[in-house]
């Protein structure tokens, strides 16, 4: 039970990473605050993890609007008495292509989904977690715009890559006040935003090869590497790009 009595906010929990992690991190004893804009997958989740004996509660929102991150940190306060963790995990890819094909309007919901929505929630969480004299901020970031450099995914790079300048920011920031703040960057992982960008038994195959493993993660492969971060096993880790990439990042064959 590494999550004992812990209270922990996820966004992007209606499916793929943040769903899993929210299992996992149910199953440690967390008390949850899931979030995404699917109220019927978040109200499913809810009901599984309560079944099984866990606490939970889900507010579906548009991580880009400030009002949704306020009210995530109010309802942990007011269900679970503060916040220990926030896994800030909601995001898309955006449109694709060549960077001068891309919209202005496309290149704005990319950054503010990705970027703006991370700085809203460590806005609102930030407060809460001082009063508590402690508390973990994890973002998901990317190899991509760390690492690698993909063509056609600019926005998704920027927004990526500025997540990782946050986070060393905001560790650097409140460190001294006990709060920790990493980002993680997963590589390709098994979820459906996934599958739709890689929709082809082909295309599929050389996402696979880019990895040094062959394979692409499974998500409980990456919720692990969150439970990681949210949990005193990571005690003196912060302000830190960690990779669970499955070998992306150093691969040329």
């Amino acid at each position: 039970m590494q999550l004992e009595d812990k209270v922990v906010i996820i966004t992007g929990a209606s499916s793929g990473i943040g769903h899993t992690t929210a299992k996992l991190f149910a199953r440690e004893g967390a008390k949850l605050v899931v979030s995404s804009r699917r109220q019927v997958e978040l109200d499913t989740l809810v009901s599984e993890i309560r079944t099984k004996g866990g606490k939970a509660v889900a507010l579906a929102g548009d991580v880009r609007e400030e009002a949704t991150a306020k009210a995530l940190v109010e309802l942990a306060q007011n269900e679970f008495g503060g916040l220990d963790v926030g896994f800030n995990n909601a995001g898309q890819l955006g449109d694709m292509g060549e960077t001068s094909a891309v919209s202005l309007e496309s290149w704005r919901e990319t950054i503010e989904t990705n970027l703006t929505s991370a700085f809203l929630s460590a806005k609102y969480q930030l407060p809460a977690m001082l009063a508590r004299g402690a508390g973990s901020l994890i973002f998901t970031s990317s190899f991509v715009g760390h690492t690698v450099g993909m063509p056609g995914m600019a926005a998704y790079a920027a927004s990526k890559a500025g997540l990782v300048g946050l986070t060393q920011v905001l560790a650097a920031e409140n460190g001294p006040q006990g709060i920790r703040a990493n980002a993680l960057l997963p590589g390709g992982t098994d979820t459906e935003m996934a599958r739709a960008h890689s929709s082809t038994p082909e295309a599929q195959a050389f996402v696979r090869g880019m990895h040094a493993l062959k394979r692409i993660a499974q998500p409980e492969e990456i919720a692990q590497a969150a439970l990681f971060l949210a949990s005193d096993a990571s005690s003196f880790v912060t302000g830190q790009a960690i990779l669970a990439d499955g070998g992306v990042s150093i691969t040329r064959t």
